[in-house]
């Protein structure tokens, strides 16, 4: 009889794979047509187990939603650090932060889910989670760069246009070829340069 050799998980490391498994699923399908036995399934776990460590599919939304925003801050404030110098000027500092976008377009489930997210902000217990992260983004973009109110609404409209465009699959790994994306790419890169 052969042994098994199988590592047992921590409860946070079980917890952290569930996570996981929750922005993939939750990226592929939004909030209202996921469900957590699907989660489950993905991260190797029944479905009970899902519940007992968040609580309920709206809980586990709202973890999935922190954990995709906390890298977002994570990615800009990691732009940052390796662009950005005490001599540069508040339009460098922003085009500095713009480098993350490139992270982002890999990592194609953060900007899945927080659209998602913003579809669900209409559910009350949702709605504030959603709106408290989005403008901790926001701050995290000032607390960087400096940018005006300007300046933050130019770079924050040209990420939702490229998240747009990732959901879309115009943008990013495997995009599929579009002329009108193609253009509007080659234009967000000819500015930035």
């Amino acid at each position: 009889m052969a042994s098994s050799t199988r590592t047992r998980m921590t409860a946070t490391e079980r917890s952290a794979e569930v996570l996981r498994a929750a922005v993939t699923a939750f990226a592929e399908s939004g909030y209202a047509a996921t469900k957590t036995d699907e989660i489950a399934r993905l991260a190797g776990v029944s479905q009970p187990y899902v519940i007992r460590l968040f609580g309920s599919k709206q809980q586990l939304f709202l973890a999935a939603t922190h954990q995709v925003c906390d890298r977002i801050e994570e990615v800009f404030r990691a732009a940052a650090a390796e662009h950005i110098t005490p001599e540069s000027t508040p339009e460098e500092k922003i085009r500095a932060l713009g480098t993350g976008y490139q992270t982002f377009l890999n990592e194609r489930e953060l900007l899945l889910v927080l659209l998602h997210s913003f579809a669900a902000a209409s559910d009350p217990a949702i709605g504030p989670e959603v709106r408290a992260r989005f403008g901790g983004i926001c701050r995290v973009v000032e607390e960087l760069t400096g940018a005006s109110v300007m300046e933050m609404r130019r770079f924050l409209s040209t990420g939702m246009l490229l998240t747009v465009m990732t959901a879309m699959g115009v943008a990013g790994p495997g995009a599929v070829e579009a002329r009108w994306a193609f253009e509007l790419l080659e234009n967000l890169r000819a500015e930035g340069d």
